[in-house]
């Protein structure tokens, strides 16, 4: 009986893969208000690839991800615990779902969402 090999092949992840992955994550963090725009203020994110009208930017190299997210967060939260959820919870979803590591998630607060006081 001949002997067959099979070649495990090549997987490829789009990046917008990782993107919405980050996306959904970080909005589901509590005190996550939404995200917001890079405006390209920061020099590394002219050499990143992604979404700067949506708040996340991501690099690959070498198999490992790397992440700046800017968001917006609720007025009535510990911004560094929530900072540190977003931390944990993208690169644990990457990592699970897409079995890459996971090298850096920045995570940028652009605003406090304070409600709006409207006069009497």
């Amino acid at each position: 009986m001949a002997e067959s090999r099979s070649t495990a092949g090549k997987t490829t992840i789009a990046l917008d893969v990782l993107l919405t992955i980050a996306k959904l994550t970080t909005l589901n963090v509590q005190g996550v208000n939404r995200l917001s725009t890079t405006h390209g203020d920061d020099v590394k994110s002219i050499f990143k690839r992604g979404h700067h009208d949506t708040g996340i930017l991501i690099d690959v190299k070498n198999d490992t991800v790397y992440a700046d997210l800017y968001v917006v967060l609720n007025h009535d939260v510990n911004i560094r615990d929530v900072c540190r959820s977003i931390q944990q919870e993208v690169s644990r979803a990457i990592s699970e779902m897409v079995g890459m590591q996971v090298g850096r998630v920045n995570v940028h607060v652009k605003d406090i969402d304070y409600p709006m006081e409207t006069e009497e």
